[in-house]
């Protein structure tokens, strides 16, 4: 199946996770945000949200600076 993850497609197995679909982008998993479809995903959420064919995924990170 096909989902868009931070605008680019990406092709996944059926069932992918919202937890694998982070790692897909970065191995941290503290400082980083996911809407699935515009709907934030919480954090305890990851593990048991199954991305379906065609969702768009946004992964932002937290960054410092100043």
């Amino acid at each position: 199946m096909i989902v868009t993850i931070n605008g680019a497609a990406h092709e996944v197995v059926d069932g992918i996770t919202v937890a694998q679909a982070v790692r897909i982008l970065t191995a941290v998993t503290t400082g980083v945000a996911v809407a699935v479809n515009d709907e934030v995903v919480t954090r305890g959420a990851w593990d048991s949200t199954a991305l379906r064919d065609r969702d768009r995924v946004e992964v932002l990170t937290a960054v410092q600076g100043g």
